[in-house]
């Protein structure tokens, strides 16, 4: 069935699910907004609770309604928050908390395919490059059709510490986090400019004594989700726009360039492991794969989350 204009489905009513929903809200761009949940109640509150804000003035009039998977069928779009995540204090073992979330994935695009293979799947669950490698090439979905938030906040976040260090504007500083949403994340610093000012220059051109600190920023960038998650217990605001700038971008049909995870097909000689590099997205998802120039030693540490990753998959036995 072909989808209808600006219908999204939200799989998953926890934390992330609810923030994506009321931010997704706030863009004023979905008609309708169904939230499908194994605990029901919970899915029923958070659209009963969001739904007394379209009375406002200057706030859309959305259909906001628990659903299930059927729901899928004409769905544009379908955002997968589904799983466990990381709690305050636990060890990160990321094998085991992919071990539970490929099991989740697994059932969730098995439940989404018995319906539709048009709709654009955003997946957030983590670990998000695992579980979009899985969905990309287990479920015969078309594989542009799917597209993983990876270091898409990262890359936010990078953006703002520079801003708020150099006191301008994030939208105008330009450059990535790219590879793995996790520890061998990097920043392309060879592209981090500020309205076309190179980073080295920021601390002459723009009002500040200090250069940038490369490996400060980009620790600080990495681990400001764990620094969130200890001092309140979860992360939400940011994933939330996160999803909603691809969103905006597939419904707007943007052609906007953004960092997200993807499988790799050659690009930087790197094949049958999902990462982020910049894509182009479009209605149609992910349109074209883009090869941005790198330097050698960012090429090396693309490859080093290629093999990070890629261990995870072949360890969970995925990898085809």
């Amino acid at each position: 069935m072909k989808p209808v204009k600006n219908k999204v489905v939200i799989i998953g009513a926890g934390m992330v699910g609810s923030a994506v929903m009321n931010s997704v809200l706030t863009l004023g761009l979905a008609a309708e907004i169904v939230v499908i949940d194994n605990n029901i109640n919970k899915a029923k509150g958070e659209t009963l609770d969001a739904s007394h804000t379209t009375s406002f003035a200057y706030s859309p009039n959305v259909l906001l309604r628990v659903g299930d998977y059927e729901d899928c069928t004409d769905a544009q779009i379908i955002i997968m928050t589904a799983g466990p995540s990381l709690k305050p204090g636990e060890t990160l073992d990321r094998l085991l908390l992919a071990e539970k979330n490929v099991s989740v994935m697994k059932s969730v695009m098995s439940s989404i395919t018995k319906y539709t293979k048009d709709a654009v799947i955003i997946v957030v669950t983590n670990p998000v490059d695992i579980v979009t490698y899985l969905a990309q090439n287990h479920f015969d979905y078309p594989k542009e059709k799917i597209i993983g938030t990876g270091t898409l906040l990262d890359t936010a976040r990078l953006r703002r510490i520079l801003a708020m260090k150099y006191s301008i504007d994030t939208k105008n500083v330009h450059g990535y986090v790219l590879g793995e949403h996790g520890g061998s994340a990097f920043a392309t610093w060879s592209l981090v400019n500020a309205a076309g000012i190179p980073y080295k220059e920021f601390h002459k051109l723009l009002g500040s004594k200090e250069p940038v600190d490369t490996d400060a920023t980009l620790a600080e960038a990495k681990d400001t989700g764990l620094k969130i998650l200890e001092l309140k217990g979860y992360t939400s605001s940011g994933i939330a726009m996160s999803v909603s700038r691809i969103v905006k971008a597939v419904l707007l049909n943007e052609l906007s360039v953004l960092p997200v995870s993807t499988t790799l097909d050659g690009e930087y000689g790197i094949t049958n492991v999902a990462l982020s590099i910049p894509c182009v997205i479009s209605s149609d998802g992910i349109s074209q794969k883009l090869e941005v120039p790198l330097s050698e030693n960012e090429i090396a540490k693309l490859n080093v989350s290629a093999n990070n990753l890629g261990k995870i998959l072949d360890d969970l036995n995925i990898r085809k």
